[in-house]
């Protein structure tokens, strides 16, 4: 679905399987919309990879969000209606499970640049080889399954989220491409 990106608000989630570049794209994203990240993997493991109560978590996310403007990345579906209640906008990256599985793969081996694990948490091979290829066998079981349970709870249209979903890296080009020349022709 193509949306004018001056369409597009201040308040952006951006879903989508383990492997389809949510970080990559709400990293873009930020730089052509001038709105801070909030990458949700970093404020959900406490130190020692351990995971917040259900409460605690829901309580993080709504002190995170309680701005006007951000881009939240990460997925954590059991909470996707608290982020829906604020956002404007939702971008569901939709990459090919295969895709998913070969990029989750190859984290395994080697992390992306910049990459941080959360404050207290360690960043060795071995926990990194277990999580991203445990998530490599879960992308082929599920074969995107995890997607078809998000766009049903944003479809169950309990908010004013507008859904716009990106099926390739082209059609991420084109966006991220459409809304950074709309955003300088506004500005000129």
């Amino acid at each position: 679905m193509e949306v004018p990106a001056n369409v597009i608000g201040r308040r952006i989630l951006v879903i989508g399987t383990a492997g389809a570049r949510k970080t990559t794209f709400a990293t873009a994203l930020s730089s052509r919309r001038g709105l801070p990240v909030v990458h949700l993997d970093l404020h959900y493991w406490r130190p020692g990879w351990v995971r917040p109560s259900e409460d605690e978590w829901r309580e993080q996310q709504q002190n995170l969000l309680s701005g006007d403007a951000w881009i939240a990345e990460g997925n954590y579906l059991g909470t996707l209606d608290l982020r829906l209640e604020r956002a404007q906008d939702v971008i569901l990256l939709e990459a090919p499970w295969v895709t998913c599985a070969r990029r989750a793969f190859l984290r395994g081996i080697k992390r992306p640049a910049g990459w941080r694990p959360p404050a207290g948490c360690d960043d060795l091979i071995s926990r990194r080889l277990r999580d991203e290829w445990g998530l490599v066998i879960a992308i082929c079981r599920d074969r995107g399954a995890e997607m078809e349970r998000a766009r049903a709870i944003v479809a169950e249209g309990k908010h004013e989220a507008v859904l716009h979903v990106l099926g390739s890296n082209e059609a991420t080009g084109k966006f991220l491409a459409h809304l950074q020349s709309t955003t300088l022709a506004d500005e000129g």
